[in-house]
């Protein structure tokens, strides 16, 4: 049975997700509070989240970024969910290190699903190798069981989210992966044109696969149409001669 944390300082709000997460079939934990909620996360090890940002003691941003430091709950995904409902709050927290987010007032079947894809998302990728996709391309080679990247002569630590975004672009290598079509095969549900989203995460990527992020060259913007991951079969990364401005 999945475990979930939920970290929420709202008894009401608390109460209805964890019924419900319950009724589904999964295994609840709650704190009201930032502190608490860190130390149960260390604790229980669950297999997500759920985190609110307004918390009393310390807010859901640092709790995010501590969790995210932290070895023994790096890799644990985090739903962030909050009244904070602008482009600016998503994307800081983003940045922070959710993997998700919800803003309330929510339908407990959004809820549901978001839950269900990101679990189904972080038990896949593992999987990754056991299938036939392609795993490796030029001087890019994924490593589905430690969610890495060997990037020419490196190795990159991955986020799952970061992963699977790499992931499917590098199924479509070479071709314009459409904003809708990535929604849906890395967040496993379709947001109502949320590209913000994905721009954070690719300018995650961009920081780490290129040699100048601002200007990248490997992971392509096409205006309009979507994403498009061109990468050389030569192995220096100052090799490729062109550049497009990043968004």
């Amino acid at each position: 049975m999945p475990r979930i944390l939920v970290i929420d300082d709202d008894p009401a709000i608390s109460e209805l997700v964890a019924i419900n997460l319950e009724m589904a079939g999964y295994d609840v934990s709650s704190a009201a509070d930032g502190v608490k909620g860190q130390a149960l996360a260390i604790q229980v090890q669950p297999d997500l989240i759920m985190l609110d940002l307004m918390l009393p003691r310390v807010d859901g941003f640092t709790v995010c970024q501590r969790l995210r430091r932290d070895d023994r709950t790096a890799d644990i995904p985090i739903l962030m969910l909050t009244a904070l409902g602008q482009t600016q709050d998503k994307v800081e927290g983003f940045n922070a290190g959710a993997d998700d987010y919800l803003t309330k007032p929510f339908e407990v079947e959004e809820m549901l699903a978001r839950v269900r894809a990101l679990l189904r998302r972080t038990d896949r990728i593992p999987q990754a190798a056991k299938h036939s996709e392609i795993l490796n391309y030029g001087p890019l080679t994924l490593v589905p069981e430690r969610f890495e990247a060997i990037w020419f002569t490196k190795t990159v630590k991955l986020t799952h989210l970061e992963f699977e975004l790499l992931h499917c672009l590098l199924q479509r290598h070479g071709q314009t992966v459409p904003p809708s079509e990535i929604l849906k095969e890395v967040w496993g549900y379709d947001p109502d044109d949320d590209i913000e989203t994905i721009r954070v995460h690719i300018r995650h990527l961009r920081t780490k696969l290129e040699p100048e992020p601002r200007h990248p060259i490997f992971i392509k913007t096409v205006y309009g149409a979507g994403y498009c991951l061109e990468l050389p079969v030569e192995e220096n990364p100052s090799s490729s001669q062109t550049s497009s401005a990043a968004v």
